[in-house]
């Protein structure tokens, strides 16, 4: 039966590790630089405006959130990196949450966003290598899509294929948050994810 993706509760946030949830449901875990358009992804995959809330200042997102879809897996929102105005006691908290919850070993999939427009940075490579650590499949949604010329698509792309990486199951999506190219596309992958 399909995934109603509209279909969507958040649970909880945690703030550590015993926050973390362990039922046993598959957690897609969603990851991004502060100011790559994270929350405005989730927004558009789950059809609401203010969903995942959109910060006028990157690095809104200071804890893990869990947002329960369609009963059957979770939606995990995990802390911008990279950009976000925050003391380094703040950033070094999250970065020891984020490790904590890659070594849990409760991650079935990785999204990850990046910047269509641009070279992924130090950070993405980063996190790209954290994700292909948990040997997790990866999906790599390249937003804002809506900003590039018809003729930058593919070179882009290609750049993004080669910085990160990216091995034979992994997919890259082409996606803009803001009109909805590479939805249809990026929840066929969410579905399939669901079913595997």
């Amino acid at each position: 039966m399909p995934i109603n993706f509209n279909r969507v509760e958040f649970i909880r946030s945690a703030a550590s590790p015993k926050d973390f949830l362990r039922d046993g449901l598959p957690q897609l875990a969603f990851a991004g630089r502060s100011n790559v358009g994270k929350s405005s992804v989730i927004n558009r995959i789950v059809n609401r405006k203010n969903f995942a809330r959109v910060g006028a200042s990157p690095g809104k997102t200071s804890q893990i959130n869990y947002f329960l879809l369609d009963e059957r897996a979770y939606l995990v929102d995990l802390p911008g990196y990279g950009y976000a105005k925050v003391s380094k006691a703040e950033r070094d908290r999250w970065g020891r949450l984020m490790e904590a919850y890659f070594a849990s070993g409760l991650i079935s999939w990785g999204v990850m966003i990046v910047d269509a427009r641009h070279k992924p940075t130090a950070d993405d490579v980063t996190m790209a290598e954290w994700f292909y650590d948990t040997g997790c499949p990866l999906i790599v949604v390249a937003n804002k899509l809506d900003k590039l010329k018809k003729s930058q698509i593919e070179p882009n792309l290609a750049v993004i294929r080669e910085t990160l990486s990216l091995r034979d199951g992994d997919r890259l999506v082409a996606f803009s948050a803001e009109k909805g190219d590479g939805k249809e596309q990026l929840l066929a992958l969410l579905e399939r994810t669901m079913e595997a």
